[in-house]
């Protein structure tokens, strides 16, 4: 292909992006093919020849498009969003034509100071206070191994990067049994195990973790001769919404001497809001690192998650690898590489930047106090539904609810919603029964796309029964 070419099939991919986008509404939000259905179309070998473009947009169409669900529909109410707002798909367009690799400052200084200033942009909007910098993830799962590694080698004097974790002892981290799983896996990759990751139950309104069962867990494993090493609070989790007592638990991390990383994945991109942050940011600010995922309810395309840090240095001193070949002379500069797992690096910053620049903080916030208030309002109708239950109400724009029955009723109600087509919902577990969560929070919603699923789900029901 040469470059005439590609600007002719560029402009026809952007004008097919465009009324993909238009028309997003009239398809069915999940894919409705069976398993193996895509795979048995492709060839079970690859081309000798090159193949013309038209020919593989054609099977792009035909082949690709029946199998995929479609994340930016307007009726997506599943998992959480992975928006992806007009201007910042701009800005990956350029992202991809430029194809920099970003790992140190010298071999993009724009990429690297452009992502220093845009983590500042977003820690005035969140409210936290001067002296956060912070760095441009992957995503949630990379910022929390990160930080549960740091905890592992600030707990051991940094020497478990050198000598290997055997003989270190017992390293402990806490939670609460509403984190999401990457906590976990973090634990697994960073050799602590998931036995020293020690789950708290929850109490009160957002389910958020026990102080005092906290503090006689911490209390509990140094009488044992464990090594309490962190806590990781979590502020909007995966299943329910469940949001910690963020200043309760930094003061008994502060009591301890102990690492504290905050997960707010999904509902940090709502602290750009003041109204949000009293009951569900304070102390935010007390926190040695917090993570949120732009790319779920800021409408930033996938992946960009950033992650603050009150200081730097211990995960520099915890990632940081320096060869000669990456070492850059001259004068002092950021290498965000150091700050992260992976060496190579994406210009993440300049999709966060178009979409401040196209929307405006207050332009943001409109699109989040909506999808806020249309949540209480279609929660309210789900319960009017004769014999449903809501079973945790809405923190933010998420809740959760049960249809008369069992676990399984339950299962079969998602999986005739889904198979429908017209929304999509997921499944979940609270308290040791079944539930189907219900979550606000695509780009374009309107208040009739959230209100139509109250509808649908009553309709379905009725079949169904």
């Amino acid at each position: 292909m040469d470059w005439d070419d590609f600007a002719h099939w560029g402009t026809h991919i952007s004008n097919w992006a465009a009324d993909y986008h238009k028309t997003l509404a009239q398809r069915p939000v999940r894919a409705q093919t069976a398993p193996g259905e895509i795979a048995a179309q492709l060839p079970p070998t690859p081309p000798e020849q090159g193949e013309a473009m038209a020919h593989i947009l054609t099977d792009f169409e035909q082949i690709v498009m029946p199998g995929m669900t479609h994340w930016q529909h307007p009726r997506f109410f599943a998992y959480f969003p992975a928006n992806a707002a007009p201007p910042s798909m701009l800005a990956e367009m350029l992202v991809t034509t430029i194809a920099a690799q970003c790992m140190l400052w010298q071999t993009s200084p724009a990429a690297t100071e452009v992502e220093t200033v845009m983590v500042d942009w977003l820690r005035q909007a969140m409210g936290l206070p001067d002296g956060y910098t912070g760095v441009i993830q992957d995503s949630a799962s990379s910022a929390t191994l990160s930080a549960v590694l740091t905890m592992r080698e600030r707990a051991t004097g940094f020497t478990g990067n050198r000598d290997g974790v055997s003989g270190k002892g017992h390293l402990r981290i806490y939670c609460s049994d509403q984190v999401h799983s990457s906590i976990d896996r973090a634990c697994w990759v960073a050799g602590i195990g998931q036995d020293n990751l020690v789950k708290i139950g929850t109490t009160g309104p957002t389910h958020g973790i026990d102080p005092a069962a906290l503090e006689a867990a911490i209390l509990a494993d140094k009488a044992a001769g464990y090594t309490p090493a962190g806590i990781v609070a979590i502020t909007g989790g995966t299943g329910i919404g469940a949001c910690d007592d963020l200043l309760a638990v930094s003061r008994i991390a502060q009591r301890y001497g102990l690492y504290t990383h905050l997960d707010a994945a999904w509902a940090g991109s709502a602290m750009i809001c003041p109204e949000f942050r009293t009951q569900f940011w304070r102390g935010a600010e007390t926190y040695d690192s917090l993570v949120f995922n732009p790319h779920k309810w800021l409408g930033a395309q996938f992946d960009c998650s950033v992650q603050f840090l009150a200081d730097p240095q211990p995960q520099l001193d915890t990632l940081k690898i320096e060869p000669e070949y990456l070492k850059t002379t001259g004068a002092q500069v950021t290498n965000f590489s150091e700050w992260t797992i992976p060496l190579g690096r994406r210009f993440r910053a300049l999709k966060i930047w178009f979409l401040l620049r196209a929307y405006g903080l207050e332009g943001l916030r409109d699109r989040l106090r909506n999808h806020v208030t249309w949540a209480a309002e279609v929660a309210t109708a789900i319960e009017q539904i004769e014999g449903f239950e809501i079973c945790t109400g809405p923190i933010l724009s998420l809740f959760s609810f049960r249809c008369p029955g069992d676990d399984a009723m339950q299962q079969r109600l998602v999986d005739a919603l889904n198979d429908d087509g017209r929304i999509y919902l997921t499944q979940g577990m609270f308290d040791g029964r079944k539930i189907i969560r219900f979550q606000v929070g695509q780009f374009d919603t309107t208040r009739d796309d959230v209100m139509l699923a109250a509808e649908v789900i009553r309709d379905v029901w009725e079949n169904l029964t």
